[in-house]
């Protein structure tokens, strides 16, 4: 009786992991919330005033936290 093994002929395990799912399931809800919010708004910085679509700015402080986890991650799996 064969076993019925997700592994690839490299040794590798093809199962999605519960961290794979969360990773999608936070995509997917922060997209759906970037998408959903639309309308213009003014951002401080130290001196200047910007003003951008809301989306815009969700959208850069979505990716510069991704980056930073990445970075942290990245770190720590070093150690």
């Amino acid at each position: 009786m064969a076993k019925n093994n997700p592994k690839v002929a490299d040794g590798r395990d093809r199962r999605i992991t519960a961290r794979q799912i969360g990773t999608v399931v936070i995509l997917v809800l922060s997209l759906w919330f970037i998408a959903a919010n639309t309308e213009s708004t003014t951002i401080r910085f130290w001196v200047p005033e910007v003003e951008a679509p809301l989306w815009l700015v969700l959208a850069g402080a979505f990716v510069v936290g991704g980056i930073t986890v990445w970075l942290v991650g990245r770190n720590r799996r070093a150690r």
